[in-house]
């Protein structure tokens, strides 16, 4: 069986409460799980102690299992101290595409020429 580590959402419609649980990971988000192991509110603030609450060795022993953790558990286990999160790096990802490189050249160009003509006109 394929374990996870995943958010169970609850609450009414638009104030979200989730439950971090250990599910099945062929199970529905919201549907049957086999341990819960804290809670999430998100509403909160960042820092209230209240907004994640954590069962840290029940986690633990969950790993050592083999279950996997989502991306958000994956970082509410790296600040609990449980389980470090991998650093992730896509520098491509933050580059400017193409046409948005062209406007940023054709700017510059605008801008040297504008700077060139007032030195010129500075110099007269």
């Amino acid at each position: 069986m394929a374990l996870s580590i995943r958010l169970a959402r609850g609450g009414a419609k638009k104030r979200p409460v989730y439950r971090i649980v250990v599910a099945d990971s062929r199970s529905p988000r919201d549907g049957r799980f086999i341990e819960k192991l804290g809670t999430y509110n998100p509403l909160l603030p960042k820092d209230s102690e209240q907004r994640v609450t954590l069962d840290a060795e029940r986690a633990r022993e969950w790993l050592a299992k083999g279950a996997q953790p989502t991306d958000r558990v994956a970082r509410f286990l790296d600040a609990a101290g449980v389980r470090p999160r991998p650093a992730r790096m896509n520098p491509k990802k933050g580059e400017p595409g193409e046409k948005a490189k062209e406007r940023a050249e054709a700017r510059a160009a605008k801008a040297a020429a504008a700077a060139e003509a007032s030195a010129e006109g500075a110099d007269a």
